[in-house]
């Protein structure tokens, strides 16, 4: 598990987890801890104005203001990194421990397939 701390984020709130906006996460939070809007802004140090925007979509928190107030409500945010969304490196080492002509040579044909391919694809 990676933890990532961003700073100044603008849409990454917006999706959370799987869709579900920063506000929709925040309110549920918020109610779950029997916690009023006045009462969380307080303990997080915002104004309750900011929060109440917060919650309708009006405006995206910044990633450290999202965890502060989530935290208030007892949980925590991590970001945490989505199997896939690495580069499989395997392919590229596997490459790289070929001669520069072989490498050459495999690009070439690999190119050549390519090209065949999308001739054959618009016609």
């Amino acid at each position: 598990m990676t933890r990532t701390r961003y700073r100044g984020v603008g849409d990454i709130v917006r999706t959370i987890i799987h869709g579900v906006d920063a506000g929709t996460l925040l309110r549920e939070a918020r109610r779950r801890a029997g916690l009023g809007q006045r009462a969380l802004a307080r303990r997080a140090g915002i104004p309750q104005p900011t929060l109440s925007r917060i919650e309708r979509g009006l405006t995206s928190p910044r990633f450290g203001t999202l965890d502060r107030l989530l935290r208030e409500c007892g949980l925590a945010l991590d970001l945490v990194r989505r199997p896939g969304a690495e580069v499989d490196r395997t392919l590229i080492r596997e490459r790289l421990r070929l001669a520069p002509g072989e490498r050459a040579r495999l690009a070439v044909r690999e190119w050549q397939r390519t090209r065949a391919f999308r001739r054959g694809a618009t016609r």
